[in-house]
């Protein structure tokens, strides 16, 4: 089920009001937003409010497995990166140039087109989504894209039930096999080969860099080679 509004300030933010207060959100239903007005990112980074763009949030139900907690919450970031390149690439075309960078970002082109946020509330992850579907913002040292800049632009209710449909697969296959079949599918369609230098920004403004070496299978952070032959593992960030 898709709740389409004009306008609110945030989706995440009343998804976060329902299951506080009692009322609820159901897993599978997803509420979207032709206007945000305070949309969030990572790390505190406002989101570009574009008209014809995808702005939408639902909720994850943890523990929802009959015997097994199931992956880390935070590894539902996978999921959504692979639902939003799946929901993409049916809008696309699958020689659309789509790719994947850690942790959860989707390129097209080489430019961002998504954005992607994780909350906790009451048991709950509440996943927030933003697609660059009809335009891009500018950003000062980084390269942006938007489908239409490729293709047309889908209707905005086309892609949301696309996006809500990918999502609900991959959620499925993330708890039925593992967060290995997730990272392997994540990495399937990763920018970053084996080997191939990675520069991590850290919070703190400082830089580390190496290669890749691959993600850890128990959560997904980053493992990063050292000129020295050491490893690091990396759990958060932005990298080059």
């Amino acid at each position: 089920m898709i709740s389409l509004v004009e306008e609110t300030g945030s989706t995440n933010a009343d998804l976060a009001a329902a299951l506080r207060s009692g009322e609820g959100w159901a897993e599978g239903a997803w509420l979207v937003a032709r206007r945000q007005t305070a949309g969030r990112g990572r790390q505190g980074r406002a989101w570009f409010d574009g008209a014809g763009n995808f702005m939408g949030s639902t909720v994850v139900v943890l523990g929802a497995q009959a015997n097994d907690a199931g992956p880390p919450p935070a590894s539902l970031s996978f999921v959504a990166a692979l639902a939003v390149r799946d929901a993409c690439a049916a809008a696309l075309g699958d020689t659309a140039p789509l790719g994947l960078k850690w942790p959860n970002d989707v390129l097209l082109d080489g430019g961002k087109l998504s954005g992607i946020l994780l909350e906790m509330v009451r048991g709950h992850i509440i996943v927030g989504i933003g697609v660059n579907l009809a335009r891009a913002p500018q950003v000062e040292g980084r390269k942006t894209a938007a489908i239409a800049d490729f293709g047309g632009a889908p209707p905005l209710e086309e892609f949301a039930a696309s996006l809500a449909g990918a999502f609900g697969r991959r959620l499925e296959a993330w708890r039925i096999y593992g967060l290995g079949a997730t990272l392997h599918a994540f990495l399937g369609h990763s920018v970053h080969a084996a080997g191939s230098p990675v520069s991590v920004h850290d919070t703190d403004g400082s830089v580390l860099a190496g290669s890749f070496a691959g993600l850890e299978e128990s959560d997904g952070a980053l493992r990063l080679r050292l000129a020295d032959g050491r490893e690091r593992v990396i759990r958060a960030g932005d990298i080059a």
